[in-house]
């Protein structure tokens, strides 16, 4: 079944018009598969989010959130696609990919190289690229990188932990890398997510740098 989803829904295939009506539909079966990006926002979603449908001539889809990311966008905050289960395409089949991405999961691009990684895959690591590239649209490092941002923001919402523990437990070398990392993806730091969460959600949604949440939601896209 996971198969049959990622045929009819890969990225790879240009069929833009089944993207786009699985998004219209708020289809939750490309979840985590699809992540549909908004030109004039700059804000990328899950096909499930519930804000207004953008215009078809505005939206870009990609295969990963690592993948949009890297084109520029940055995660919706109302339906967090960073968070999106991850890649579900992959699961329960026995490729050289999905035995990546599970190491991937476990940190093994926290704390080594890609050249390591390849080599516990059997593989070079031009080759392993090439596979990420094809698949997801981005590199095992982006790929990481999204990951380690997914598990802190898990932290920052479920846990009371300091910024340093939560970035050393998500898999950053540094509170200071994990405050980058947020600040090119959020353009705002770690700690104004959980504040966000935990206290004045409305008294944020015009505190946003460049624009409010609930602009972009009512705004046609």
């Amino acid at each position: 079944m996971a198969l049959r989803l990622q045929a009819e829904y890969s990225c790879h295939m240009l069929d833009f018009a089944t993207h786009y009506e699985a998004v219209r539909r708020r289809d939750p079966r490309p979840d985590g598969v699809l992540f549909v990006a908004v030109k004039t926002t700059g804000i990328y979603c899950r096909p499930v989010c519930k804000v207004r449908t953008p215009l078809a001539r505005n939206v870009e889809f990609y295969p990963s959130a690592a993948a949009a990311e890297r084109a520029g966008y940055r995660p919706c905050l109302r339906c967090r696609p960073e968070t999106a289960p991850f890649c579900p395409a992959w699961k329960g089949t026995r490729t050289t990919v999905e035995r990546a991405l599970a190491l991937i999961e476990a940190g093994a691009l926290d704390r080594d190289t890609v050249s390591a990684l390849a080599e516990k895959l059997g593989i070079g690591t031009r080759h392993l690229s090439r596979l990420f590239a094809e698949h997801l649209d981005a590199s095992p490092r982006q790929v990481a990188q999204s990951l380690r941002i997914r598990r802190a923001k898990r932290l920052l919402n479920d846990t009371d932990l300091p910024i340093a523990a939560i970035a050393a437990r998500a898999g950053f070398s540094s509170q200071r890398r994990m405050s980058a990392a947020f600040a090119r993806l959020y353009g705002r730091p770690p700690s104004a997510l959980r504040s966000r969460k935990r206290g004045a959600f409305q008294g944020r949604l015009t505190s946003h740098p460049h624009r409010s949440i609930r602009k972009e939601a009512d705004a046609e896209p």
